[in-house]
């Protein structure tokens, strides 16, 4: 009887070990360790932002409303399959690569200058209807390059090697987005410098030297006439709220007037009038948050801010549980990157920051904007899913 029960159970122990070896092998699968959530969070922002752009710019096009949402529509699919290429293999492939996409996107920083400019900027490299910004994919070359150097030198984070030396890797893309002329996306970069070195545990006097001297070089710039017109004009709207309605100022005034006008509840989508009747200039990019104070009002605002607190909150939590300290570097050095353009953006729209032309993040028009945002999300999503695989 015994011998008989043990020929009938054997086949199904055997059938049931080889099951769980094929379980423990498919736990172990990258893809079964997606953030779901980071995701969600993601089509949640690029719908909104969809949605608020057509309501914006329905009536800047005569006769094509949705001109900007088709371009915005194209840059998307570019950038979710940037965001697959960077789900098909293990990040920390890319510290291999990573000086030499630096090298390529710095040659390409050089080569906007004699490429011609667009509106007084030379920012932009074009072929027929297609323009690529080598500025925006430069914040995310210069995490990875931070990132990388910071992981191989984890040992002595507080020595003056550590510090010179990312701030040597990040000069050159800061000098030479400055010069575009590109302020806001300078100060982004700086801002991802700042915040890389403060939380690998830079000693604080070399930390606020470099921010005294950042600040110093500021003020250099206006006793020098470093800054371009516009860029003066912007400052001043700021320090003079209310007074200054020229251009920048005006461009403010309108701002605060829409959001506030909103009220609770808003005037509801595609009935904004101050966007219906063009007063707020760049409605569809630097100043889109205005649109959604003036038609969804505060609750439309604060569910807006809501989400991109989860979309941070996402990020550190994969920070905090990557596998390695240079995933956790790029984790936290995205989060910086979205954190610092959120704050200023909406910063500047409500009257606390000056304008900088910074765009927010999934919800401003811009195409090469949009594709970095995605490629970020795809590391983010990648280091979350190797967060189990073995080192």
């Amino acid at each position: 009887m015994p011998e008989r029960l043990g020929r009938v159970l054997a086949p199904k122990v055997t059938e049931r070990r080889q099951t769980d070896e094929v379980a423990k092998r498919l736990s172990g699968l990258p893809i079964r360790h997606i953030d779901w959530t980071l995701l969600a969070i993601t089509f949640f922002l690029i719908g909104f932002g969809f949605l608020i752009l057509y309501s914006a710019t329905r009536g800047d096009n005569p006769g094509n409303p949705t001109y900007y949402v088709f371009r915005q529509g194209v840059s998307m699919v570019i950038g979710l399959i940037l965001m697959a290429l960077l789900l098909s293999f293990d990040y920390r492939r890319l510290k291999v690569a990573t000086p030499f996409i630096y090298s390529f996107f710095l040659f390409f920083l050089g080569i906007v200058f004699f490429w011609g400019k667009i509106m007084g900027s030379a920012r932009w490299i074009t072929w027929g209807p297609l323009s690529f910004q080598p500025s925006e994919f430069c914040k995310l070359v210069l995490i990875l390059a931070l990132a990388n150097f910071f992981s191989d030198n984890k040992a002595e984070p507080d020595s003056f090697r550590s510090f010179i030396t990312p701030v040597a890797w990040a000069l050159p893309y800061l000098l030479l987005v400055f010069l575009q002329p590109d302020l806001g996306t300078t100060l982004v970069m700086a801002g991802i410098l700042l915040g890389m070195l403060f939380l690998v545990g830079c000693r604080m006097r070399y930390w606020l030297g470099f921010i005294g001297l950042g600040a110093l070089g500021f003020a250099m710039g206006f006793v020098f006439n470093l800054f371009q017109p516009y860029q003066v004009e912007r400052f001043t709207a700021f320090l003079k709220q209310g007074i200054s309605i020229e251009d920048a100022g005006y461009q403010l005034m309108q701002s605060k007037i829409a959001i506030g006008s909103g009220q609770l509840v808003g005037k509801g989508l595609m009935k904004g009038t101050q966007t219906n009747l063009d007063f707020i200039p760049a409605h569809h990019n630097d100043f889109i948050f205005a649109v959604v104070g003036e038609e969804l009002g505060l609750i439309g605002a604060l569910i807006l801010i809501g989400a991109f607190c989860l979309l941070l909150w996402r990020g550190v939590r994969i920070a905090n549980n990557a596998r390695d300290f240079y995933g956790s570097m790029i984790a936290y050095g995205i989060v910086i990157m979205f954190a610092f353009q959120i704050i200023v953006n909406i910063g500047m729209t409500i009257g606390i920051m000056p304008i900088t032309g910074i765009p927010l993040p999934f919800i401003s028009y811009g195409g090469n904007n949009l594709m970095v945002n995605l490629a970020a999300i795809g590391l983010l999503t990648n280091i979350h899913m190797r967060r189990f695989s073995q080192i």
